[in-house]
């Protein structure tokens, strides 16, 4: 694609981005709620605010923003969603992932005004990408058990419990609870190795979509926006669950507003729901983090810089490919600015977004104005999102899986490294997978200063 410089701004050309863009994310926006580990309807109800603050903040005409499936199972990772879930229920799980999320958006707008933005561009590239094939094992292994088993995972966590497995996956709780990528891993290995397990309709159904989400574009007119296989899929499975009564999990009950709820500027009534202040403060997230406001600084800062290496690489494309430029502390700072107003909003932190980014360039955008039109959609008709109540979770697992299944099986430029390279780009991928994405990301550091310093100096003439 030949440079061409930043788009002339075109109000209508945004408004018909905009709206392509609304449509075609939905499935991702409940699809990656599933990822950070609470309600489906979630992702719908907290999307529009981050992007519209993202929209004010970025300098990039294109890049998009909003929960990816490496944030999703960052957060989650990071304050063990799921024994946070069993242990206390949905609603303070909320909570405490809305607090982390402004404490990623403060790291991040702090690591911005101190310059961090150019740092981030030395981190190794063998690193990156380990990290990445890591993080993105991670994702399979939140995504196959709603796709392969009726009840989720749920069902899986209990067929573990009764195998072999079921003592490692005991002395791992017990002996290394940071480790809770090990445990995902050995679900994932459960899960693929009994297929005699898996549910006799959510399984079929989760590979077609996949397939379908994966290949159907290229069956598709040309004429249709990316995306549009994912629309399909998901509404063809969201109809066939409500035909045939299907048995296993789906979205479920969409929770209206109240109507007296929302943000009134003047005579514009705004319908989002915004937590209470008072129930942030108080979540317990230090506890989480060992009772160390030290470890959780590092954690969400580490986070946040993570966060931006996804940024980085969206930007740094466009300007290569578009000759947009681009400016890493005021992207830095507007990470920041959208991960506050999740947090505000109950949402996990957010990041830039590659896929729906490249959906916005090719969909016309010319400015910032196309995805604040996004987010208004999302905002104002949440009220007739009920529609996806009986879709499939099966379904909206396929829409995750089929974004990083291939990377995962044949990770190309991991299989390229030669050396010391292939050391810490493999072993940065094993280490996230087994431990966390943030520990992961630290592993791979480590091993960068430990093959520096071994490698034998060369001699001076």
């Amino acid at each position: 694609m030949a440079t061409t410089g930043p788009p002339k701004f075109n109000p209508v050309r945004d408004i018909i981005a905009g709206t392509i863009m609304a449509a075609t994310s939905v499935p991702q926006l409940v699809a990656y709620a599933q990822g950070v580990g609470y309600a489906s309807w979630r992702g719908l109800a907290t999307a529009g605010p981050p992007l519209f603050a993202w929209g004010l903040a970025t300098g990039s005409p294109y890049m998009s923003c909003g929960v990816t499936s490496i944030t999703a199972l960052m957060a989650k990772a990071d304050l063990d969603g799921e024994s946070y879930v069993a242990e206390h229920g949905e609603e303070a799980y909320v909570n405490l992932v809305a607090a982390y999320s402004l404490w990623v958006g403060a790291c991040s707008a702090i690591l911005g005004l101190v310059g961090f933005g150019k740092l981030a561009g030395m981190v190794p590239t063998n690193v990156r990408k380990g990290f990445k094939w890591g993080c993105s094992i991670g994702v399979v292994a939140s995504a196959l058990p709603n796709g392969l088993f009726t009840k989720g995972s749920g069902e899986l966590k209990a067929k573990v419990a009764e195998s072999v497995f079921a003592g490692f996956v005991t002395f791992m709780k017990t002996n290394a609870p940071a480790a809770t990528g090990a445990i995902s891993v050995t679900n994932l290995f459960y899960a693929i190795t009994h297929p005699g397990d898996w549910g006799m309709i959510a399984a079929p159904l989760f590979v077609v979509c996949t397939a379908f989400v994966m290949k159907g574009s290229k069956y598709l007119p040309k004429s249709f926006p990316p995306g549009t296989e994912v629309i399909i899929a998901t509404a063809l499975a969201t109809i066939m669950s409500m035909k045939f009564d299907y048995p296993g999990n789906v979205v479920g009950e969409i929770p209206q507003l109240d109507p007296d709820a929302g943000l009134n500027l003047g005579p514009i009534k705004i319908p989002i729901s915004l937590l209470n202040p008072k129930d942030l403060m108080e979540a317990p997230l230090v506890e989480r983090f060992g009772g160390s406001y030290v470890t959780l600084i590092i954690s969400a800062s580490l986070f946040a810089a993570v966060n931006f290496l996804s940024i980085m690489g969206i930007a740094s494309g466009f300007e290569a490919e578009n000759g947009v430029k681009w400016s890493a502390p005021r992207e830095l700072i507007s990470q920041g600015v959208a991960c506050i107003t999740a947090g505000f909003c109950g949402s996990a932190p957010v990041s830039g977004s590659m896929s729906r980014s490249l959906v916005s360039r090719m969909a016309g955008t010319t400015s910032q104005m196309s995805c604040m039109v996004t987010a208004l959609i999302w905002i104002y008709m949440m009220p007739y999102m009920s529609i996806m109540s009986p879709t499939p979770q099966a379904a909206l697992s396929a829409v995750i899986m089929s974004a990083v299944v291939k990377s995962v099986i044949f990770p190309k430029d991991l299989m390229a490294m030669k050396g010391t390279d292939a050391i810490i780009g493999w072993g940065t991928g094993v280490g996230t997978a087994v431990t966390s994405p943030t520990l992961g990301f630290a592993i791979g550091l480590i091993l960068v200063a430990a093959t520096s310093a071994l490698k034998p100096k060369s001699k001076k003439d």
